[in-house]
């Protein structure tokens, strides 16, 4: 038995899954998060039940890759029951993508999200008439707070067990007739719909059925009858739902809080701005603080760790003896450096995506990169690739153009994401402050910012605005957070920590066997040029595996983790800087082939590497003058 979620973009429709499955699926506000479908098991009455999470999409019209995956998976797979998430504040808004289900004829089960949310704006469902009119179960149900959830599910597995018919709703008379001539001649097809549901998609000359049905679709007849008038399916759908949810809703007087007022400030053409630098600067002082208050006494430890293994580990051994102390390294070198800051990051950064500010960042930010020549579809990717640039990359599949999927991408690649975030607070906030790390990220948007522009006028087209949808501001739940922490957290141990030891190890043994000093004068060219030690170099090159190796390598190569009397101030930062900017990490450069092709995955590589050239220069230039 299966289940699939279906529902429109924060609608809730993934927390509900992250509720009943734990956290297998990212939750947040963008179109693009959930890009692929995420599927999990769940134990109900005694029964296993599978269940799937499909993209957030608006409808199944597969005008974008989210409708495509979704349409397919309803369509050619094979499920028991739909659970249709609703957004119960925006209940008309929900309702378009409901009868476009109801058109499937699978049983289907309507879960009302967000009640708490509709009756803080005033707006009362009526839950039974809903369910006269559309013929389906109607739960109401708040996801975040764990409420309605088991009635929604035991509603599926009786609706399920009924197998009835589900039956749609109908629409104008000319559209009704147009579907009533043309399903009698629709022939089979592998596609697990009706005939009158191929009808209507015909009607609206969906292009996967199109496609399917492609030499019945060409007789002149029926191209004639489908050409002769438009069949405009959603307007009648958008005018249906707006008469339903009239039927259905009272409204009442809207309870009018701090949070109604809050956009009145935090989105303002102003004040908007400053308020956006002051939540950024107490964020990164937050992450410092813990980060700080975390690194202090894990360093102590790992140290008095260290010394104790190596004064037990035999010279005689040789290099295993080093092999053993690179191990250890390894271990330590994840549990004191990066850990500490990626803890309060990630969470910090869930608290943020649960309240709703992150939408509105990408709404400022659009504002502000447009009057730099940046086009708007690079902000969802690049707010997402502060998590991680690889389902940053993933999310430049919403975006149709090839030119604008390639600049997205070009510029989610430079931004700083978790693992940067490692050297920025481990090697530049630690030891020259929180101010000095946050400059760098500032000025890092400055330059993607910059290079967005020339790659705009080098690939000359027009961009269009970003149309982002708001959520309302939202009560953030402690579990959820951490709950998303832990699954972010939990990543990183299970992928990156192991590459780390393993790199630590291979380290060890290239000092042992006098390796590391031809690499090193590979890189000479780059360490001269950026006035840096020649030991950097190795630590490059393992920083392409994954990023906190730059860092943590740059240790172990420099002998000491205690970076004070080692490099200066400014070789810090423009240590650091280059880190930021030059080439993706490994798993990055993967997910660029995979998306835009070998062609562009190299020139992204050189362009990066260019670009951290030239902005550790500068970088080198600015802080000789002040430190």
């Amino acid at each position: 038995m299966k289940f699939v979620l279906v529902g429109q973009p924060n609608s809730g429709k993934s927390t509900l899954f992250n509720q009943v499955c734990g956290y297998r699926a990212e939750t947040g506000n963008f179109t693009g998060t959930t890009v692929t479908v995420t599927e999990s098991k769940v134990r109900l009455a005694g029964n296993v039940v599978g269940l799937a999470d499909l993209p957030g999409t608006y409808t199944l019209a597969g005008t974008n890759p989210a409708e495509q995956v979704s349409f397919t998976y309803l369509t050619q797979q094979s499920y028991d029951c739909i659970i249709n998430v609703v957004d119960a504040s925006h209940l008309a808004l929900g309702l378009d993508l409901t009868l476009e289900l109801l058109e499937i004829g699978h049983p289907i089960v309507l879960a009302l999200n967000m009640m708490d949310e509709a009756d803080r704006v005033g707006i009362r469902i009526d839950v039974e008439q809903l369910h006269q009119i559309l013929g389906i179960p109607v739960i109401p149900m708040i996801a975040s707070k764990g409420r309605g959830i088991q009635p929604v599910f035991m509603q599926a597995l009786h609706t399920s067990q009924l197998d009835e018919q589900v039956k749609r709703q109908h629409y104008s008379m000319a559209v009704e007739s147009a579907i009533t001539r043309l399903k009698d001649q629709v022939p089979e097809s592998d596609l697990n719909l009706g005939s009158e549901t191929i009808a209507i998609k015909l009607l609206e000359k969906d292009q996967t059925v199109t496609e399917a049905l492609k030499a019945f679709s060409e007789q002149d007849e029926i191209r004639a009858f489908l050409d002769q008038g438009e069949f405009y399916l959603d307007q009648e759908r958008h005018t249906l739902a707006e008469q339903i949810a009239n039927k259905v809703v009272t409204r009442g007087a809207r309870k009018l809080t701090l949070r109604d007022k809050l956009d009145d400030y935090l989105l303002h053409p102003f004040w908007g701005y400053i308020f956006l630098i002051l939540i950024l600067y107490l964020f990164f002082q937050a992450v410092f603080l813990v980060g700080g208050w975390l690194e202090s006494p894990l360093l102590a430890l790992s140290a008095k760790v260290e010394a104790w293994v190596v004064a037990r580990v035999s010279s005689n051994l040789g290099w295993l003896r080093d092999l053993i102390i690179g191990l250890i390294q390894g271990i330590s070198s994840g549990l004191a450096i990066v850990l500490p800051y990626l803890l309060p990051f990630l969470t910090g950064l869930g608290l943020l995506e649960d309240v709703g500010y992150l939408p509105r960042i990408a709404f400022m930010m659009d504002a502000l990169m447009h009057r730099m020549g940046l086009h708007g579809g690079a902000i969802v990717p690049f707010i997402l690739g502060f998590g991680c640039n690889v389902p940053s990359i993933m999310a430049t599949r919403t975006i149709d153009d090839e030119k604008e999927q390639y600049i997205a991408a070009a510029l989610a690649t430079m931004v700083p994401c978790a693992a940067r975030l490692a050297v920025v607070f481990g090697l530049v906030a630690f030891y020259l402050g929180p101010v000095v790390a946050l400059g760098i990220y500032i000025f890092n948007l400055f330059v993607i910012a910059i290079t967005g522009r020339l790659l705009a006028r080098m690939l000359p087209e027009d961009h269009p605005g970003l149309i982002l949808e708001i959520p309302p501001y939202r009560e953030p739940t402690l579990k959820a957070i951490f709950q998303k922490a832990w699954f972010r957290i939990r990543e990183f141990i299970v992928e990156a920590w192991p590459v780390l030891i393993i790199g630590s190890i291979v380290l060890a043994l290239m000092n042992t066997f006098n390796v590391s000093p031809y690499l090193n004068r590979f890189f000479k060219p780059i360490t001269w040029l950026l006035d840096l030690p020649n030991q950097v170099g190795v630590p490059l090159i393992f920083g392409i595996l994954r990023k906190e190796l730059s860092l943590v390598m740059l240790g172990q190569a420099m002998g000491s983790m205690d970076f004070r009397g080692l490099l200066t101030p400014g070789q810090m930062i423009t240590y650091t800087v280059f880190v930021i900017f030059y080439m993706p990490c490994l798993a990055t450069l993967v997910t660029l082939q995979k998306e835009l092709g070998k062609k562009a995955m190299w020139s992204i590589m050189g362009m990066t590497l260019i670009i951290a050239l030239i902005s550790a220069l500068a970088t080198r230039g600015v802080s000789s003058l002040i430190f």
